[in-house]
């Protein structure tokens, strides 16, 4: 019969080894469902836009005593420095009678300029995700983005909106071999806004193992080109076999114009999706982020990555 110090030893000792086990069997599953290397392009900020207004012009010609005249520059009435309809008296009544016009003519130009400033500082704007899986057979894609990247002017709105303009053109040129899509947009208060891009941008950047070339707010970085790399085979066993190989492209956007984006069901919703984010003019983006996976040389996404990771994807 077993003592008591016995039994608990032999309960310590099982309990280990059930724990190594489930140590090796987890950590095998989370290599093999890894998203693998990413590579990311973005910049930009939630921040109320400036309005400027400039003073009214052609409002008039004004002297030093406070009288106003009409007409603008030395454009007045000459009939006001000569008498007229019966003498200085009624010349006078006409002076007095132009002041106040003047008077209550420059009061409404500042009360209009001033409900003009009075603007929303914390106004609707839209945040949009598109995502795109495509066959390991479009790499000239990956190309682009890697090309994108290195030579992007990030630190400015018209260089976002043209990496946003490139990157959809990249995504459009390969429709043959879109796979698996998504999109979503809402609105919401500008600040609001903000934070869930923020979130978005977050959530996706956390599949990556690596983010080995980055080019954000005008800062390049770039890993070495195995940097966090997983071949097929060291993915897992059953994994070595899988046929599919993926690319997957996300574009996260921030803009003033309210944007809805069409459902994805089909390709041609994907073309939809796509063209409407490429139309973004400069003066209306706020924030991109442009993430995708794999990135380093060698690295590769597979069919039960894209399904771990990215589970809102639909078949097109």
């Amino acid at each position: 019969m077993k003592t008591p110090k016995s039994f608990f030893k032999s309960l310590i000792r099982s309990l280990l080894a059930l724990g190594l086990v489930l140590t090796l069997i987890l950590g095998q599953a989370d290599g093999a469902l890894a998203a693998g290397t990413g590579g990311r392009i973005g910049g930009g900020s939630f921040r109320a836009p400036g309005r400027t207004f400039a003073p009214p012009s052609g409002g008039g010609y004004s002297r030093p005593g406070g009288g106003y005249y009409p007409g603008g520059g030395g454009g007045f009435f000459p009939f006001l420095y000569f008498p007229f309809f019966g003498g200085g008296g009624s010349l006078f009544t006409l002076f007095i009678f132009i002041s106040i016009a003047g008077f209550l003519l420059q009061s409404f130009q500042r009360a209009t300029a001033g409900s003009e400033l009075d603007y929303d500082s914390n106004p609707s704007v839209s945040v949009a995700k598109v995502q795109v899986g495509l066959l390991a057979q479009a790499r000239s894609l990956q190309t682009d983005l890697d090309r994108i990247a290195q030579r992007a002017d990030t630190d400015s709105s018209e260089g976002l909106a043209q990496v946003l303009q490139e990157t959809t053109l990249s995504l459009l040129r390969h429709p043959e071999y879109w796979v698996y899509a998504a999109s979503e947009s809402r609105q919401a208060r500008l600040q609001a806004a903000g934070a869930e891009f923020n979130r978005l941008a977050l959530s996706e950047r956390s599949k990556f193992t690596a983010e080995t070339l980055s080019n954000v707010n005008d800062q390049l970085k770039q890993g070495s080109k195995d940097s966090g790399a997983l071949t097929v085979a060291e993915k897992g066993g059953e994994l070595a076999e899988a046929p599919g190989e993926y690319i997957l492209v996300t574009l996260l956007v921030g803009t003033q114009s309210k944007l809805q984006l069409p459902a994805i069901n089909s390709s041609d919703d994907v073309k939809r999706a796509l063209s409407q984010l490429g139309s973004i003019s400069s003066d209306q983006l706020l924030a991109l982020e442009v993430l995708w996976t794999p990135q380093a040389e060698g690295d590769v996404l597979t069919r039960d990555d894209v399904l771990a990771e990215y589970p809102s994807l639909k078949l097109v």
